[in-house]
């Protein structure tokens, strides 16, 4: 169904065209959209019309037309006037009312197809059979985006990512959830991963200042068929789920760049149970006071250097070193030890990723 502003904005610009007064009803009799201050016309005569067979009828000095919608009645249109040259003009309205809904259930039905095929809920063959029907190529390269909105039904941010991408007909803009606003975007045969972040900058910028909407931005990677357009929507929904846990400081993720994030992302809870209670021995790192959590972090900021952590720190090598050697006794790893280093670090991304896998579950 259209929009009553759409039908409002389409017979005022008839009306600036034509200088002919016109109004749009629904079956009911009910006026949607109109140019005219008042319709002095009742709707039992509209009510009369549609139940009547005619395709249009001069009626109290107005032109009736129908208006279908694949031979489904949708809506009257009246202009103003019983002339010929008034005739022509609501032909021409009812026509371009007409093609709007063709239109209109086009995006719809592509909208609809998109979701479905970002969701896996299609076959194989119902995939290119739909897109054959719906004139979208299946052999192109794209990527899918998405764009996650602090507030729900964000309509600000949605507008202005149509407004950067609609133009483009081959991209496809839609929603499967209440905060997640899906883009999916065709690519040139030259773009690559650098241009894939610059897009992904491009649109956190103006959702920041256009919409003054705070998001994140994940994408997955490059695929060649339509089929494939799922794979890389559930890449960039893991990369929004692991750029949460891991790399919170990032508004864009990309899922080519998650390293390590990913693996343990998609470890078993018992599993991280087990490795975290074997190396902390029942303890956890929230255990530590903030000295030595920001210590322990500075330290691997520095790939381990003492004497620049200590530098950014302001305190003395030697009290760096004591700090390590008792985190050492407590824990049994010593950060100086490249072995162990790479132990905790994996250590503390594990208890992040329990830590949000177990509020996500309340």
């Amino acid at each position: 169904m259209i929009s009553n502003q759409i039908l409002q904005s389409t017979i005022e610009g008839l009306k600036t065209i034509t200088r002919i007064d016109l109004c749009v009803c629904d079956t009911d009799g009910k006026m949607l959209a109109t140019t005219l201050s008042e319709v002095e016309v009742e709707e039992d005569a509209i009510l009369a019309f549609v139940i009547s067979p005619a395709d249009s009828q001069v009626i109290s000095g107005y032109q009736f037309f129908k208006v279908f919608d694949e031979h489904q009645l949708e809506y009257v249109l009246l202009a103003e006037g019983a002339s010929d040259d008034v005739y022509m003009v609501g032909k021409i309205a009812a026509f371009q009312i007409q093609n709007l809904l063709i239109a209109y259930k086009e995006r719809f039905d592509k909208d609809n197809f998109i979701k479905n095929l970002l969701l896996d809920n299609l076959l194989l063959v119902d995939i290119y059979n739909r897109a054959k029907k719906l004139h979208i190529e299946t052999n192109v390269r794209r990527v899918v985006y998405i764009i996650e909105t602090k507030n729900e039904k964000d309509t600000n941010a949605l507008e202005t990512v149509r407004s950067l991408f609609s133009t483009k007909a081959k991209d496809f803009i839609t929603a499967v959830d209440e905060k997640n606003i899906i883009l999916v975007k065709e690519l040139k045969g030259t773009e690559e991963q650098e241009d894939l972040e610059k897009t992904a900058n491009v649109i956190v910028d103006m959702l920041n200042t256009e919409a003054m909407s705070q998001v994140h931005v994940a994408y997955g990677t490059i695929v060649n068929e339509i089929k494939e357009v799922s794979r890389s929507y559930k890449e960039a929904k893991m990369a929004l789920d692991v750029g949460k846990i891991f790399y919170s400081g990032k508004n864009v993720v990309a899922y080519s760049n998650l390293g390590i994030g990913r693996l343990i992302y998609q470890l078993p809870l018992p599993l991280c149970r087990m490795f975290i209670k074997e190396i902390f021995d029942g303890r956890s790192p929230d255990d530590f006071d903030d000295e030595t959590l920001t210590t322990i972090n500075k330290f691997f900021e520095n790939s381990l250097n003492v004497s620049e952590t200590s530098r950014q720190l302001y305190i003395h090598r030697n009290t760096l070193v004591y700090r390590l050697d008792k985190l050492q006794k407590s824990t049994g790893l010593d950060l100086r030890v490249f072995e162990d280093a790479i132990t905790f670090k994996i250590a503390l991304m594990v208890v992040k990723y329990m830590k949000y896998m177990e509020s996500q579950e309340y």
